[in-house]
């Protein structure tokens, strides 16, 4: 009777395969994580450009508004001085008249004027008021929220990003309050809103300049 002799087994031959497909399982795995991590890392940095143009953006309106604004609290407030130091009537002389009407040229315009006593009258005029409607955007940071990216932020940043839209609201509500105030033809009401809007402004101001130096950090 005639053995077939087989061949002996090339257990080296089978390691280096075993070993071969162990390190492709394992390189197609770091591989596809890398490839994760870099996608997660690109849109957490594109994210955060969207928020800072958005910021930078709201900075800009809201310093350009906040001084145009401003200036209707400075009449608003000078118009009441002399209000209330005559029982609610404008009686002034008529140089100081001419100077308040020149200072306020934008806001106010005498239409009469009824003789009181020497260099004493009493004025009657009519203002123009024109509120400046501040819009700050928010669709960046709500962007973020709807994917989940912001997530990915830094803890300090996350909370000083919640901290400054939520400033943001606050803002909205009183112009809007202002708005209607404005509506209404309610001057006092008017001044008193944009005095606190304007609080509100500078404390949001602050927060946009603080985050803005460090924006880039938050990852």
């Amino acid at each position: 009777m005639r053995f077939i002799k087989l061949d002996a087994i090339n257990w080296k031959y089978i390691l280096s395969e075993i070993f071969l497909i162990f390190v492709g399982i394992n390189l197609a795995i770091w591989f596809n994580d890398w490839n994760s991590s870099k996608t997660k890392n690109a849109n957490i940095t594109i994210a955060l450009d969207k928020i800072k143009g958005e910021l930078n953006a709201n900075l800009e309106q809201l310093t350009e508004n906040r001084t145009s604004n401003e200036k209707i609290t400075f009449f608003l407030d000078a118009i009441e001085a002399i209000q209330k130091e005559n029982k609610g009537k404008l009686l002034v002389s008529p140089k100081t008249m001419n100077a308040f009407e020149d200072k306020y040229k934008d806001f106010f315009t005498v239409t009469d004027s009824t003789y009181v006593e020497p260099e004493l009258y009493s004025y009657v005029g009519e203002t123009y008021i024109n509120l400046d409607i501040t819009e700050l955007s928010r669709i960046a940071w709500e962007t973020s929220k709807s994917t989940g990216i912001f997530h990915e932020f830094g803890y300090e940043c996350l909370y000083e990003l919640e901290g400054i839209y939520n400033t943001q609201n606050l803002v909205q509500n009183e112009i809007d309050k202002a708005t209607e105030a404005l509506r209404n033809e309610s001057i006092e009401d008017l001044g008193r809103i944009l005095k606190f809007v304007n609080q509100l402004e500078l404390q949001l101001e602050s927060q946009y300049k603080k985050i803005l130096k460090n924006i880039d950090d938050c990852h």
